[in-house]
């Protein structure tokens, strides 16, 4: 199955940030594509924190799922539409909800982010948890490829690569990871956390990252790419707006495990 992690730079307008998407995507569905993964706040990088409240969307309507059910209908491609704000019961925090839709448009999976970001080294400060509402169930979706392959997809969002035992629980095949890390953080970690998840579950992991400056000024990592079960790079889009393509194969998990058998011994709660 041909896979794509789509890396874009957001910005602060929405027409704008999904004008992009869909070319990306488009870009991807024309080099047969058939799972493309968009980055965390792929439809909007606000000028505050506070901006994502304004265009947080109710379930099953708003203008930012219209369009990820219309472009995953139209160019007959499962789309994991990185994340977007949906809206709670409290006005003031919003869930910051990764959303997949099948090649029909239909949806198949919502994952809202468990770990929320928290950063100060005295020079760059973050809390998402001042507007945004964690999530609390792990998720993963069945996907069956063009060949009848299914796949299970397990869903995770940044700062989620942190904690390791949220993948262990997922016991997946495939490995998402949709985010926008800092500049800062994902030159000294993105990597080697990616690398490490690949290899400690035996899995393939597609991670679509933010990379660039941004028109809020502020700057993240990018590297977006795809990540075979023995930790190997199989593809990558280092700066700025791109698609990083690879063909993944459910063999080369089956001879990863079966050379090293490590999963066995896992324990899943």
């Amino acid at each position: 199955m041909k896979v794509a992690a789509i890396q874009m730079v957001s910005g602060i307008s929405l027409d704008a940030n999904l004008s992009e998407a869909l070319r990306l995507l488009r870009q991807a569905a024309a080099a047969g594509a058939e799972l493309a993964v968009l980055p965390e706040y792929f439809c909007f990088m606000g000028a505050k924190d506070e901006d994502k409240l304004v265009i947080a969307e109710t379930e099953g309507l708003g203008r930012v799922q219209d369009f990820l059910a219309d472009a995953a209908r139209d160019l007959k491609m499962c789309i994991v539409g990185g994340t977007l704000p949906m809206a709670t019961a409290d006005p003031s925090h919003a869930a910051n909800a990764s959303l997949t839709f099948d090649a029909k448009g239909h949806r198949l999976s919502r994952y809202d982010k468990i770990h929320l970001f928290r950063y100060d080294n005295g020079r760059e400060r973050y809390d998402e948890a001042a507007v945004l509402q964690a999530g609390d169930t792990p998720t993963h979706f069945e996907l069956r490829d063009r060949d009848g392959q299914n796949w299970r997809i397990g869903q995770s969002v940044c700062y989620d690569l942190r904690f390791a035992e949220l993948y262990r629980m997922l016991a997946a095949d495939v490995l998402l990871v949709p985010a926008a890390f800092t500049y800062t953080t994902g030159s000294a970690h993105w990597e080697v956390l990616l690398r490490a998840r690949a290899i400690e579950n035996q899995a393939f992991v597609i991670a679509s990252a933010q990379g660039g400056v941004h028109e809020n000024g502020r700057r993240t990592w990018g590297h977006s790419m795809v990540i075979d079960p023995w930790g190997q790079v199989m593809a990558l889009h280092a700066e700025g707006p791109g698609v990083a393509l690879a063909d993944i194969d459910m063999a080369r998990i089956r001879q990863v495990r079966e050379q090293l058998p490590c999963l066995e011994h896992r324990v899943l709660c």
